[in-house]
């Protein structure tokens, strides 16, 4: 088990090691961001919204929009995570054959990269809970819940995604996946606008991606308007999707990194 979590650990070690580098960079993103967005869309758009219809189902705009932009940043940081780092160490600057010739194994390299993803989750969704503070859109202490189910939705991202990056030989797959699937989830998942206003066909494409279930559950964790029933359901299929992810995922790196 020491031996287990030591090579873990060194991967972990690794990807903060680079992190020092750009942390200044990142974490300004990371709080920036959430200010942008709450400020323009919350604010400048929500204003609109609720001067025309009284909110989103009796919830002002702002308040509505908060936490489903929590799960679709973690989504978004989650599916760059699995992209060009991963590569990056398989092909460019084959970090994953150097750190193979020592003790560490392929199960230490993939432990390594999803407790440092989950990390970079905790600090994307912590960032932008601060800021959801600031803006008054925070009223119980059971909205920190909202941290833990965007990791999740992040991670029911980063593992599907580790898993395609696996097979590739070069980036060139990557910007499909952000304009066919990251920037359109966006728009279909709930966060910007209900999933019922959506043509049917549409809804059950929607409800089908993890990140429609990643916006219920952190809007209803925030609203505190969900039952435990759904709030299983939604967590459920998340967990689904990272778990089903992890195991094809570890199945192609080690077809891919064995020799």
């Amino acid at each position: 088990m020491a031996t287990l979590m030591s090579g873990t650990l060194h991967v972990v070690e690794y990807n903060v090691l680079v992190f020092r580098r750009i942390w200044r960079g990142s974490i300004a993103v990371s709080f920036f961001t959430p200010v942008f967005f709450l400020a323009a869309m919350g604010l400048g758009l929500g204003t609109l919204v609720n001067r025309s219809s009284g909110g989103v189902d009796g919830v002002p705009y702002l308040e509505w929009l908060a936490p489903s932009l929590v799960a679709a940043a973690t989504m978004q940081t989650a599916a760059i995570e699995a992209m060009y780092p991963i590569l990056a160490k398989i092909v460019w600057d084959k970090t994953y054959e150097a750190a193979l010739a020592t003790r560490l194994t392929i199960p230490d390299l993939m432990r390594g990269e999803i407790v440092w993803i989950t990390m970079r989750m905790f600090i994307v969704s912590a960032m932008f809970f601060i800021v959801m503070v600031a803006f008054g859109v925070v009223h119980s202490l059971e909205s920190l819940l909202i941290i833990p189910a965007a990791i999740l939705t992040g991670l029911a991202f980063a593992t599907p995604i580790m898993a395609f990056t696996a097979t590739r030989h070069n980036d060139n797959g990557f910007a499909a996946i952000n304009r066919f699937v990251i920037i359109p989830l966006y728009l279909l998942a709930g966060t910007f606008f209900p999933i019922a206003k959506l043509p049917l066909a549409l809804q059950f494409v929607a409800w089908a991606t993890p990140l429609a279930h990643g916006v219920a559950l952190s809007r209803g964790v925030v609203l505190g308007n969900i039952g435990a029933y759904d709030a299983l359901l939604h967590a459920a299929v998340l967990l689904a999707y990272f778990v089903g992810g992890l195991i094809i995922a570890r199945a192609l790196l080690m077809k891919r990194l064995a020799k």
